[in-house]
Formats: C-alpha cells, structure tokens, sequence
C-alpha cells in the first residue's frame, strides 16, 4: 500500500455537513471490516463539542491533532475555503491530505499546494475520489466493495473510470494493492509520476494500470519515468479538438493533449495501451 495504512489515524475536515458525515460512516465502516483506525475525529470551525457519524468534532484541526494523534486527512469543506483547509492541516503537521473538494479556484490551489509542500505536507487532489489501498484503508469516497487485495496499483484522473477499471481487474481475478485518484483538475497535488514513484517503493505493487485522458502532458511524463510495469488507457479519443471534456484539465489547447496524440507518443515510449476497457486485465496480466 501506499500513502497510508490500517494504521493511519485519520480526521474528516467538513465533518458536520452531509457529504462529510456520510462519509466518515463509510470509511469507519471499512476499516472495521480490515481492523484499522480510519476516522477518529472531525474538524469544522464553530462545531466543537458535537459528534458527527460517531467521532468528535473539533473547532481545528491542530486540537484534533494533539487529542487523536492523528497524521491524515480527508476534506469535504467547501472550495472557497479548501485553500485555507489545507494549509492548516499542513501547519498543524499532518502528512497527508486527500481534498475531496470541486471547484476550488485554481490560483488557491497553486498556493495551498506550495504550502503544503513546503511544510512537508502531501496533496492528493483536488476534485478527486481518494484513496483505497485494498485490506489497510479507504479515504475518500470510493465504493469499496469493487476493490479487492492484489499486487496491481491503479492511478486516475478520472472517479468513475477507476471504478469501472477496478470492477474489470477484480472480475478478471486480479488484486489491487493500491488506488490513487489523482483529481481532474489543471493544478493538482500529486502528479502520475508522483504517485508511480510511490509504487516503485511498496513492495507490494508489481505492476500499474494508469488511466488517462485528453489534456496536458501528465500522463507521458508519468509513464516515462515509471519504474514498475505500466498499462494505460486513455479516454476521449472521440472528443472534438478545443472542447473540454468533464474536469477542468481535460481540454486540448494548441493542438497538444489530444487522446490519440498520447496514445501515438505512449506506444512511441513502448508503453502498451488499452483501446477498450476490457482490454486492461489480460494486458495487465502480461506484465505481472
């Protein structure tokens, strides 16, 4: 696994509003299924003293901190406050935060990134599905019961492609030991080649599918510099030149970051890529 672990002691920034409180329920409900921590404790400003889905809230997150020891976070605050959110997890000390959070102005993440960076604090996101690492621990939103334990790593752009990839994998027989939704917008904390370099350090990954889509160059770049054995899968090859498709990152712009263009410069690397979906198991399984 990557990134976190069964052991990881975790707080939900936004624990009292309904998409915060649904989902402390469903990761405290995983990791009881694993026997991990997962969420002791809740932050949202002015809410001190009350419970949501069972855990404390706190008025910060640095109280939460010194009561619950904990070193991650999960944010579903709204995004004119995401910014700020992330830089006091990373000035309270955590190591990881996993912003959930849409339409966060683009010039706050580039700042709240830098931050966090500079503090030593890691980002996953924004407007991502989390992370699952299969049997150790869910942050975020992703439906766990498509996952199951395994030794292939998975990273997107993209939520609902990851879990169709996931039901794919899991269908065909094949584990995951990590997946990582990167987010879908222009600026985001952890790149492909952030999260490849990950994997290339856990023993338990042997080999990666990475999904990808039209718009800038992350995915290349990505699988350039992988150290493990990498599948990609690129959408929106049917879409029209100069339209964005669905994330904010997802747009051609001076004929660069259109689909077949990556695919053509992918298998220029060597890189097998998938056309279909259903193509990802038995092309994974190859590499394993």
């Amino acid at each position: 696994m990557i990134y976190a672990d069964r052991k990881t002691r975790v707080i939900v920034q936004g624990a009292t509003g309904n998409q915060g409180s649904f989902h402390i329920g469903r990761m405290n409900q995983y990791a009881r299924s694993v026997g991990g921590q997962g969420v002791v404790a809740g932050v949202t400003p002015g809410k001190g003293g009350q419970e949501s889905a069972g855990v404390p809230v706190y008025d910060s997150v640095l109280e939460a901190v010194h009561a619950h020891d904990v070193t991650a976070s999960v944010m579903f605050v709204p995004g004119g406050a995401a910014a700020d959110s992330i830089m006091e997890a990373a000035d309270a000390g955590l190591d990881l935060v996993v912003a959930i959070t849409e339409h966060i102005p683009v010039h706050d993440v580039m700042k709240a990134c830098a931050y966090a960076k500079i503090r030593g604090c890691t980002v996953i996101g924004p407007n991502c599905p989390g992370l699952l690492s299969p049997g150790e621990i869910s942050m975020g939103i992703m439906p766990s019961h498509l996952y199951s334990p395994g030794s292939v790593g998975v990273v997107s752009r993209s939520g609902t492609l990851t879990y169709e990839v996931v039901h794919e994998l899991t269908r065909a027989g094949i584990g995951q030991s990590s997946v990582v939704g990167i987010g879908g917008d222009p600026v985001i904390g952890q790149t492909f080649a952030d999260v490849l370099d990950q994997f290339s350090q856990d023993p338990a990954t042997k080999a990666v599918v990475l999904l990808g889509e039209l718009g800038g160059n992350l995915e290349e770049e990505g699988a350039r510099m992988a150290e493990l054995p990498v599948v990609v899968f690129i959408a929106g090859t049917s879409a029209p030149p100069e339209k964005r498709m669905g994330h904010a990152g997802a747009i051609v712009s001076g004929g660069e970051g259109d689909a077949n263009s990556k695919i053509k410069r992918l298998k220029a690397l060597g890189v097998p890529v998938a056309s279909r979906l259903s193509e990802i198991p038995e092309l994974i399984r190859k590499e394993l």
